[in-house]
């Protein structure tokens, strides 16, 4: 007689799935109280996923350790001495450099040189957003930086949770088979309908700017790019051949697994709220 599978198994990593959310919340919270400490902060981002990154892409490269070393500390360097377009510049300039050294200096197969380009980018460009949503003032309040960082990281971590819980209790439709068999229809559109709701307590409570159609147009957008980030670095890991990005959070895979939804809800927000500064909305 064949076992019969208990359907409650698939509902079992839920409570620590969602524990393990709740903490990369508090800790990405803590982190970016004082400035200085969120830009060390990003520095320590920058170092853990180049080093995720390389351990994908090119798993025989003995100076790994290193070498994301000494990635952290040039984005140290950047955030510090450069001014915005700046450090747009030579941060752009470091991520083609990377993939040449990669592609030219080690013979790296071009997909992997290409997923190194790309993972420069995420940890020196897109990333490093968060430091810099960190230090806006709006009417010379310095705690509004705080606020905004608050607002984008809860919502786009909860937007995650959101997402994974619909998928796991009304998930039956695959939406992205080939890339991320876990993800589903209901996950993605109930998750998002959860996150718009989110974006309108969030925005009441944080923003200082907006209304209802605004809120929940933020959620939508932002819980629409998180998905798209967390689907693109699952097609990233399927590339490179791994389950998991890293082994930081035991269990529960790498940094890249749990801050991969930033990707582009980060630097999208930040250039929303350089829109709005230069329009005086």
């Amino acid at each position: 007689m064949s076992e019969v599978s208990n359907p409650k198994d698939k509902f079992a990593d839920v409570p620590v799935r969602v524990r393990s959310w709740g903490y990369i919340v508090l800790v990405l919270a803590i982190a970016f109280v004082p400035q200085m400490t969120s830009w060390l902060f990003v520095c320590w981002l920058t170092f853990q996923g180049m080093r995720e990154f390389v351990k994908m892409f090119v798993p025989n490269f003995s100076l790994a350790l290193p070498f994301a070393i000494v990635i952290g500390l040039l984005q140290l360097i950047l955030l510090t001495y450069c001014s915005y377009s700046g450090y747009l510049f030579w941060a752009t300039l470091l991520c083609l450099g990377i993939g040449l050294f990669f592609r030219l200096g080690r013979k790296t197969a071009t997909g992997a040189a290409m997923g190194m380009t790309f993972g420069a980018a995420a940890c020196l460009l897109a990333f490093s957003q968060l430091a810099f949503i960190r230090a806006v003032e709006i009417d010379q309040n310095e705690w509004m930086g705080l606020r905004l960082v608050a607002y984008i990281i809860v919502l786009t971590e909860l937007n995650d949770v959101f997402q994974y819980l619909m998928g796991k209790f009304f998930g039956k439709r695959k939406i992205v088979p080939r890339i991320s068999p876990n993800k589903t229809v209901a996950g993605c559109v109930g998750g998002i309908g959860l996150t718009i709701m989110l974006s309108n307590i969030l925005g009441y409570l944080l923003l200082p700017f907006g209304d209802f159609i605004c809120f929940s147009l933020l959620g939508l957008l932002f819980g629409t790019l998180g998905f798209c980030g967390d689907v693109l670095f699952s097609f990233l890991k399927r590339r490179a051949g791994v389950k998991d990005t890293g082994t930081l959070i035991p269990g529960h895979g790498g940094l890249l697994d749990r801050i991969d939804s930033l990707v582009f809800n980060a630097p999208v927000f930040y250039g929303l709220i350089c829109l709005i500064e230069i329009t005086n909305l």
